[in-house]
């Protein structure tokens, strides 16, 4: 493919270069630069979006592959419109709702992709990255207050990772990976934490949707389970946030004090939807 426009994007915290390339017809496409040291982890990526786009999810549609002097490269359509939190924030409770409604089926079309039978089960998985989160938060400076409850959470109900299904994940799926286009469709971006996992567990980064619209968190919810969320769906996404928050922690001290409060802000906010770990529904969650 041949452009003769390039502008940089600097959003987001991936290490990918992005850019939005015009070619001589005056067509628009995201082009994602990686350094070829990750070219079987971004092929790996590339394959598995060709295998979610063929299930009807609006998304970045991948194009193209390959390498090129500054490492591997893929090309995707490019979604005219803008980020979808800022868009939401504009609509009533009820639009948000509907949108997250539609959000959660797509998440569920994703995940109907199923893992290879040679993963390693996810309890044995999943509990030496839980612990390894656990430790470095004990070896951290900085705590944040009632830490201890997240900690009791998870060794009174790590039970519950004991054979959970895996499937295919976004690995970061919450709004500030959503867009709009003018016509008001919702579009899924940035699958480059993509992995296979509980598909539970993909629900960790709700979090942030919880925080800034609510009503949007709980359609997510409602929209996957089609109405019908069982209980212990609620207890394992308390113990997956609250691995994640307490990893949340030491991860933000190299970024500086402002994101440090920002993870501890968080962390205190979790711990009152959650009446400090003592009920796994949150308080930001309501039904249809």
């Amino acid at each position: 493919m041949n452009f003769v426009k390039k502008e940089q994007i600097d959003k987001g915290w991936s290490s990918d270069k992005k850019y939005c390339v015009t070619d001589e017809n005056g067509k628009q496409y995201l082009l994602r630069v990686s350094d070829i040291a990750q070219y079987n982890a971004k092929q790996f990526e590339f394959n598995m979006m060709k295998q979610v786009d063929s299930l009807g999810v609006p998304m970045c549609r991948p194009i193209e592959f390959g390498t090129c002097e500054d490492g591997v490269y893929s090309i995707q359509s490019w979604i005219d419109g803008e980020d979808a939190e800022q868009v939401m924030l504009g609509y009533s409770d009820t639009e948000q709702y509907a949108y997250g409604l539609e959000a959660g089926r797509i998440l569920r079309k994703i995940h109907s992709i199923p893992a290879p039978v040679t993963q390693q089960d996810w309890e044995t998985r999943f509990s030496r990255k839980m612990y390894y989160k656990i430790n470095k938060y004990n070896e951290c400076p900085v705590k944040c207050e009632n830490g201890q409850a997240f900690i009791n959470y998870i060794n009174e109900n790590s039970y519950l990772l004991k054979d959970r299904p895996q499937v295919y994940q976004h690995g970061d799926y919450h709004i500030g990976n959503m867009m709009m286009d003018h016509n008001g469709q919702l579009y899924i971006i940035d699958f480059n934490r993509n992995d296979y996992g509980d598909p539970w567990e993909e629900f960790n980064r709700i979090v942030w949707c919880a925080q800034k619209v609510p009503p949007f968190a709980s359609g997510i919810v409602n929209g996957y389970f089609d109405d019908n969320v069982p209980l212990d769906f609620w207890k394992l996404l308390a113990l997956y946030i609250s691995s994640n928050t307490l990893s949340s922690v030491y991860w933000a001290i190299p970024h500086g004090q402002a994101e440090v409060n920002i993870m501890l802000n968080q962390a205190s906010e979790i711990l009152s939807w959650y009446d400090t770990m003592r009920n796994p529904v949150p308080t930001w969650y309501f039904k249809r």
